[in-house]
């Protein structure tokens, strides 16, 4: 399906509201029925059609067929925030006693929901080096029923082999489940490459303004339903409809966005690994990482997320660093028109800085939609701070 008609056409029935070209935002909590029997019909399926809006919604039901159709999936469900969609891809499908395959050092809040949240109901989780595809199979069990997978991760872009996972996966009854946050669906489908779920933290790229807080789930109808009939319903964490038109807002422009950033990010990235004071850049389609042949087979594109490990003798000098930047905004999160700075070490205690550690010497970088030229220069500018 061609990417134009999914964002401009798909799911829009303009004849139903006035030929408007942009969608309603249908605000209403309640749907009204034509006969008891309707109503009776829509108690025994509500995934069938709009009864409350704590289900499903006109406008957000817009939303969900273009984010399926973008992954090529058969459904979508979406979520409050991008930590309820991974919430609610998980515990559907672990019971007491059940077992967890996990990258290490998965996102905060993903790793939270397997140590704080499962552990009460004594499902256990094994983190792997899920770079080596040998360590994620060696770690499966009889009872493991989940591997969770983030490729490449926000960090350090490790990437997973999503096809082989998958295929093992299949093999043996257990779900996959990937955070696609990174690449959006225009750069990378885990679905089309055998993945059960797919999540997105449509608060990044898919939104684009930093303006609204959403997450996304897609997979087969089969699967999408069964998270919809209970965690979904009962949480009651389903995305409200003036931030699904939000999301349908900035969709329309995502191919554009993403278009731009990659362009700049690259202008960017060739400027850090040419200066004295930039040991390394972390970015999966550079020629120079790790796993640039696997990256370039999963996917079309990288966007504007990267990380640098910078020569640094201290922690104090980073901090300045990243204090003096103009045109950097020192903020979490990535995907919007703004662009953005974080160290590694914000996680930690100044004075357990250590200089031979490479992550304390970590910076991630994001790149908006400024001209290259205004980002280089204060770059250049800066990192003569860093000593």
């Amino acid at each position: 399906m061609d990417i134009s008609f999914i964002i401009n056409e798909l799911g829009e029935d303009r004849e139903n509201y006035y030929n408007a070209i942009a969608p309603p935002i249908i605000q209403s909590s309640n749907f009204a029925f034509n006969s008891v029997e309707e109503m009776r019909t829509r108690f025994k399926d509500e995934y069938s059609g709009f009864l409350y809006s704590r289900g499903l919604n006109p406008t957000v039901d817009i939303l969900r067929k273009k984010l399926a159709a973008l992954d090529g999936a058969e459904d979508c469900l979406v979520f409050n925030s991008g930590a309820s969609a991974i919430f609610s891809s998980i515990v559907p499908f672990v019971s007491s006693g059940d077992h967890i395959v996990s990258v290490k050092n998965p996102y905060t809040w993903a790793q939270k929901c397997f140590n704080l949240f499962l552990t009460r109901y004594q499902v256990t989780t094994s983190y792997v080096d899920a770079r080596i595809t040998e360590e994620v199979f060696d770690a499966c069990k009889e009872n493991t029923k989940i591997i969770y997978l983030e490729s490449p991760n926000s960090w350090d872009f490790a990437i997973q082999d999503l096809r082989a996972i998958a295929q093992f996966a299949k093999e043996r009854g257990i779900m996959t489940i990937c955070d696609n946050s990174f690449a959006t669906p225009i750069y990378q489908r885990p679905i089309e490459l055998g993945i059960d779920i797919s999540i997105q933290s449509a608060t990044k790229y898919i939104g684009g303004h930093s303006d609204v807080v959403a997450g996304v789930l897609t997979g087969k109808k089969s699967i999408l339903k069964q998270i919809f009939d209970l965690e979904y319903l009962l949480a009651g964490n389903g995305i409200q409809p003036f931030n699904a038109w939000l999301l349908l807002r900035g969709l329309r422009s995502l191919p554009a966005r993403l278009e731009r950033i990659s362009r700049t990010t690259v202008q960017v990235i060739d400027f850090l690994k040419k200066h004295p004071k930039v040991e390394k850049v972390l970015f999966p389609l550079d020629d120079d990482f790790d796993q640039f042949k696997l990256a370039k087979s999963q996917m079309s594109g990288a966007c504007g997320l990267f990380s640098i490990i910078v020569k640094a003798e201290n922690g104090d000098s980073i901090e300045k660093f990243c204090e003096s930047l103009k045109t950097f905004l020192i903020a979490v999160s990535w995907g919007g028109h703004e662009s953005l700075v974080i160290p590694r070490l914000a996680g930690i205690d100044l004075k357990d800085f250590d200089s031979n550690n490479q992550e304390h010497r970590m910076i991630r970088m994001y790149v908006g939609l400024e001209d290259a030229d205004y980002l280089i220069n204060d770059l250049r500018k800066n990192l003569e701070i860093i000593h």
